[in-house]
């Protein structure tokens, strides 16, 4: 959004940005009307704001319609963007995870970039680029210039972006300062204690206390900023020079921090604290989980996993927020058939029904929102899981523990004898798991599950491989739905594209269904982190067990004759399922054919 030609008031003069000024700025370039105007200079008259709030985030407060873009209110990025415009210079969305907070923490101070409402975001050797939200100061850009020995470059961001960044990256830079400062008498020089060079450096490590407040604030901070980012999981990677964070964002990696050895070492105890684990044990891979709440006051709940590595432990945590785990059938990214098919399933008083897919294909999510709508009070709902992934209050949840015999399988004859109505078994791995799941089934209870297969056909051949006799299969299983999770287009940023025929003919592979009329591609605007994707959607391959499936179920079982046969019956492949996401202008071709497996035996005919 360009500055207006006539935009005069501001692009003359020098200083402080004033209320007036601004207002009578926006009602010239059209964006405000005269009315409003008036209203938000009476308002800001009437109290102290004006004197506390920058001008912008008054008039974004007062959520005045936008004379430009009717419908919609002026937003303070649209304001930001325009008051860019305004003094000739870049406009800058601030997305932390692009800015080196420990580099451009070194250039100025906290006390005089807080002083001048200005935030280091970029650092080179001959140059320096800082955001500030008040263009028309320039004075201190030219002193830090002279200071400095480097180019200065201004640009434009939102005031409240600068004021909480300015606190968060020199506040986590400090508290890794402080915390590497803590022991410096033991001279910190390389890597935490377990490492392979241990020998070379001997006598030089040590640890920073865990319960150091130092570490607690970087820790804290850590959690809070992967619940805004919407990341599903963490990974503290250490490395011989600097440990390594990242995040895992809508499936993809993405390097948040780094961290010295030593801070890093001290970040690990304080979260194996926090999980209740052995913090002393640093030889032996173990499990924990937190509980926490996000800023926005909701429940939080992080499964800990660590193990050693050739620098110290590795700790990843895997978020499960109850508002992503949990959802409803329309949210999960079933069609309206494919809803009704998988109640169909779900809601029959017994039978085994089977979710399979990789790690990470949402699995647990399905399983999780199917209990959730299948959990009434007059039902009791038992499961047993390896770890439990989601503490939920309406289950009956019991952890496996295999270092008192307690597996899957002995878990389910617990559960037998608990009076369930359905039961939840975390994975079938085993032929004893296998035979107590159609045990129970057989006795009239419900029983989810999920296995690790490429497609739905193959879970009947892995049953058979795992050595459940076939005519167990034929009564006890209900249906198997097979899954993927593909990233949804940007809603905000998306654009119309056109669909190449021969992308699309090498995604519905031989299925006739016609090339959508609209298709979109990503573009990358600042609510996506300018990736074209925001979140994910699932696509589903359902397999309902009719009376004819159950005859070709045999022990010496044909997968390519069966697959067909359940094409045959209405089975849609997962292919075709994509295919309907894309043609819906959720996803794209290129996005699906990344998560799909391989076309193999099972093919339309």
């Amino acid at each position: 959004m360009a500055a207006h030609p006539q935009t005069r008031s501001l692009l003359g003069r020098r200083g402080k940005l004033a209320l007036d000024e601004t207002l009578a700025s926006l009602v010239v370039d059209g964006y405000l009307a005269a009315d409003d105007a008036k209203q938000v200079r009476m308002g800001a008259r009437s109290g102290r704001s004006a004197i506390e709030l920058h001008p912008l985030v008054l008039i974004a407060n007062a959520k005045l319609p936008n004379q430009r873009e009717p419908g919609r209110p002026l937003s303070l990025e649209n304001l930001t963007e325009w008051l860019a415009g305004a003094a000739k210079l870049a406009y800058l969305k601030i997305d932390p995870m692009k800015i080196n907070a420990a580099a451009v923490t070194q250039v100025v101070s906290h006390a005089y970039a807080q002083r001048h409402r200005i935030l280091p975001v970029a650092a080179t050797p001959g140059e320096v680029t800082f955001a500030t939200c008040e263009p028309f100061e320039e004075a201190w850009a030219a002193d830090l210039s002279h200071m400095l020995r480097r180019d200065v470059r201004r640009v434009v961001s939102n005031p409240l972006d600068i004021n909480r960044y300015l606190q968060e990256f020199y506040g986590v830079q400090r508290s890794i300062q402080m915390a590497q400062d803590a022991k410096s008498n033991g001279g910190y020089d390389t890597a935490a204690i377990l490492n392979f060079e241990q020998l070379v450096e001997l006598g030089k490590a040590g640890e920073v206390g865990a319960d150091d407040r130092h570490v607690v604030h970087i820790v804290d901070w850590l959690l809070q900023y992967a619940f805004e980012q919407r990341a599903s999981d963490i990974h503290l990677e250490p490395r011989r020079e600097a440990g390594l964070i990242r995040f895992r964002i809508d499936g993809v990696m993405h390097k948040v921090f780094e961290l010295p050895p030593p801070v890093m070492t001290a970040v690990t105890a304080r979260i194996k604290i926090l999980a209740r684990m052995d913090v002393a044990e640093k030889r032996r891979p173990q499990d924990g989980r937190i509980k926490t709440r996000s800023s926005t006051g909701r429940e939080v709940e992080l499964r800990i996993s660590n193990m050693p590595t050739a620098f110290g432990e590795k700790v990843v945590m895997r978020i499960f927020d109850p508002d992503i785990v949990a959802k409803d059938f329309g949210q999960l990214g079933f069609s309206a058939t494919e809803a009704e098919t998988w109640r169909s399933m779900v809601e029959r008083p017994h039978g085994v029904v089977l979710v399979t897919g990789p790690t990470g294909s949402g699995k647990t999510t399905t399983l999780y929102s199917t209990l959730k709508h299948l959990a009434t009070p007059e039902i009791n709902v038992c499961t047993v899981e390896d770890p439990i992934e989601m503490v939920s209050p309406e289950f009956n949840q019991m952890q496996v523990q295999t270092s008192i015999d307690l597996d899957f399988a002995s878990g389910v004859r617990t559960l037998l004898r608990q009076d369930p109505d359905i039961i939840m078994v975390g994975e079938i791995r085993d032929l004893e798991t296998a035979q107590m799941a159609v045990q129970a089934s057989l006795t009239g209870h419900l029983v989810l599950s999920t296995l690790h297969t490429n497609d739905a056909p193959s879970a009947v051949t892995r049953l058979l491989d795992l050595g459940v006799p076939h005519y167990l299969i034929q009564s006890t299983l209900t249906g198997v739905v097979a899954q993927r999770l593909v990233r949804t287009l940007c809603p905000h940023c998306k654009k119309e594209a056109e669909q190449d025929p021969h992308e699309w003919a090498a995604l519905i592979h031989g299925w006739s269904l016609p090339l959508p009329e609209r298709v979109f591609r990503p573009v990358g605007c600042l609510e996506c982190r300018n990736t074209g994707f925001t979140g994910r959607t699932g696509i589903y391959e359902m397999m309902r067990l009719s009376p004819r499936l159950r005859g070709l179920i045999s022990a010496q079982l044909d997968l390519g004759r069966f697959g067909a046969g359940a094409l045959a019956e209405g089975m849609r492949p997962l292919r075709i399922s994509a295919a309907e996401q894309v043609a819906r202008g959720l996803t794209t071709v290129q996005e699906v054919l990344t998560v799909l497996p391989p076309i193999d035996t099972i093919d339309a005919e």
